[in-house]
């Protein structure tokens, strides 16, 4: 297992929200569109901003607010997101998104006991 790596943090406006951190940490946001903005930290951790309006699964489900965020594990490849699947599966998370590919990769995300999101990927694999 890697160590968490990635930050999302669910927003009304990704493109406001990186105005509000361009000013805040300095740097401009390595991406951005009207879904989604991400800064790379000085210490490697990136920062991503999601629309709430967007994110999959939806927030609605279990989280009513729609705000909140969620932890992200970027691994090397798909064989990997499906070996902590399995792994989690078999521990007893709670799986609120089985493996799945999205249009940055592919993933899963299951939740915490406290129902933070645990979000494990693979970017960019169809």
């Amino acid at each position: 297992m890697t160590d968490p790596n990635f930050i999302i943090l669910y927003v009304d406006s990704p493109e406001s929200s990186a105005q509000f951190y361009h000013q805040l940490l300095g740097k401009a946001p390595v991406e951005l569109s009207p879904t989604f903005a991400m800064f790379v930290l000085a210490s490697g951790v990136k920062l991503g901003l999601w629309s709430r309006h967007t994110v999959e699964p939806s927030t609605a489900a279990n989280d009513p607010l729609g705000g909140g965020g969620e932890l992200a594990f970027a691994v090397s490849n798909s064989v990997s997101v499906d070996k902590i699947y399995s792994h989690w599966c078999q521990l007893g998370l709670a799986i609120i998104q089985s493996p799945t590919v999205l249009d940055f990769g592919y993933t899963f995300v299951a939740i915490d006991p406290d129902g933070h999101r645990l979000r494990v990927f693979t970017p960019g694999e169809q």
